[in-house]
């Protein structure tokens, strides 16, 4: 369904129309990956950014639209080695999905154009670890509220083990939301999945390694 197309590289300029046009989601995905792992070597490509505004300035066609966390560790961008006009960023603590970034989505790809849809989390999240400890706190409580399902649905742990200390379970919540969200997209937002169903767009999940900035994809 999802046939490879080369995408534009960061070392040139941002994608035209008409290449946007010709990319696919799987094609998107793969450009990405093979990003990261520039990055993971510290090799990024040159990113002509004087010449990626000037050529951005009449309009833009990213490739993918990516919903992050917040966390200063994950450079969105750099990790897939990405410049100016590549891609659409959200970002929000615990990479969680709202009617905002649902309909930043739904922009992205009904409207801008963008072939793929990730949501990245991230190794050691820190409001992942706060949800996994009930933190009960100002405006937080109710960002944390949407990771809870998550926290619930991660089994075989004994109650006395389920905090931000327990290294593992955090790790499986972490891989657990974003398999949430990415579940949660599909499920609230009629055009993302009816693009998706098309062939259109494709929506992944992933968790980014602080340790040593790889990507590894989730089924």
């Amino acid at each position: 369904m999802f046939a490879s197309v080369s995408c534009t590289s960061t070392g040139s300029l941002s994608p035209t129309a008409e290449e946007q046009k010709a990319l696919t989601p799987d094609g998107v995905l793969s450009d990405l990956m093979a990003g990261n792992k520039r990055y993971t070597k510290g090799n990024l490509s040159n990113p002509n950014v004087t010449k990626r505004i000037a050529a951005t300035s009449s309009g833009q066609f990213p490739k993918a639209v990516i919903l992050s966390c917040l966390d200063s560790r994950v450079p969105v961008e750099q990790v897939f080695d990405q410049g100016v006009g590549d891609i659409f960023v959200g970002r929000v603590a615990g990479n969680i999905e709202n009617g905002d970034q649902l309909g930043s989505m739904e922009f992205a790809t009904k409207v801008a154009g963008s072939k793929l849809v990730m949501v990245l989390g991230h190794e050691a999240c820190g409001a992942v670890k706060a949800a996994c400890d009930n933190v009960q706190v100002g405006n937080i409580t109710g960002l944390l509220n949407n990771i809870t399902p998550a926290v619930n649905s991660v089994k075989g742990i004994p109650a006395s083990e389920r905090n931000s200390k327990n290294a593992q379970f955090v790790e499986k919540v972490v891989a657990a939301n974003v398999v949430q969200t990415v579940s949660d997209i599909r499920n609230r937002s009629k055009i993302l999945r009816d693009l998706e169903k098309s062939g259109d767009i494709k929506i992944v999940g992933g968790v980014y390694s602080i340790s040593d900035g790889s990507v590894t994809l989730l089924d």
